[in-house]
């Protein structure tokens, strides 16, 4: 039997979501967990990677079970095995052939940002003491809807085959008068570009770079045009979007 489980996590102790040689990670916590509640070695595949650091409001999983497990005990073990920074908000049947990578249709996330110092938001969100031009990042934000590759965003040196993307939705907003948050929805994400396109936008609202600029980013297909990448911590991973017939 195939199981999901839509989970969230504060990414700040750990090198990201991926399991990795000599280095925390919030897969090989669950995976441990996971495969004592079952008796045997379990691997889960996750929805998808996020950096050190990010974090994840909804997160998506799936593994496989040899036994019929009664999800909602199965949630109340597994958070009562995980550290508080991991919760288990539900775990679920699926079809046999359904993948939490493969499937989902679109993702999206949240970039937070404060503008004054902040003793309850430092870890969550970056200090960005600079006046902004919200009009001149929307501007920009909106050329992304308009184009559908992102080398210029991405990592470099990646083994992905493709760079493009289909951007549905993207947007700056202030949530309060000291606080923004950047919103942006795709079908697909490379590695990096959510950080590199906030970094790109934030130049844009203090006036370094043109909105006619990003559009040249965009041409160029080259990393070192666009804008140095945000830290990690602000970033959040916020929804995941499946199809209705995935679970059983």
């Amino acid at each position: 039997m195939r199981y999901f489980v839509h989970l969230a996590y504060q990414g700040k102790n750990y090198h990201g979501w991926q399991k990795q040689p000599n280095a925390s990670s919030v897969q090989e916590e669950i995976e441990k967990k996971i495969s004592i509640l079952l008796s045997e070695p379990t691997e889960v595949v996750g929805c998808g990677r996020t950096d050190t650091g990010v974090h994840a409001r909804s997160y998506y999983l799936h593994f496989d079970a040899h036994k019929t497990l009664d999800p909602i005990q199965f949630a109340y073990k597994l958070n009562a095995l995980l550290p508080k920074d991991i919760s288990i908000y539900e775990v679920f049947e699926v079809q046999e052939e359904a993948h939490a990578r493969f499937d989902a249709i679109s993702r999206s996330y949240e970039y937070h940002i404060h503008t004054l110092p902040n003793p309850f938001t430092h870890e969550l969100s970056l200090l960005y003491a600079h006046t902004l031009d919200m009009a001149s990042m929307n501007e920009a934000a909106a050329l992304l809807l308009t184009h559908t590759d992102f080398e210029c965003f991405s990592k470099v040196h990646t083994d992905v085959k493709t760079f493009n993307c289909k951007i549905t939705h993207a947007h700056w907003e202030y949530i309060t008068p000291q606080q923004l948050v950047f919103s942006i929805t795709a079908d697909r994400f490379l590695r990096n570009m959510v950080r590199a396109i906030v970094g790109t936008l934030l130049d844009v609202g203090k006036g370094k770079i043109s909105v006619q600029t990003v559009t040249e980013i965009l041409a160029s297909k080259n990393r070192s045009k666009a804008g140095e990448s945000v830290a990690a911590h602000g970033l959040f991973l916020t929804e995941i979007i499946y199809p209705n017939t995935l679970r059983k």
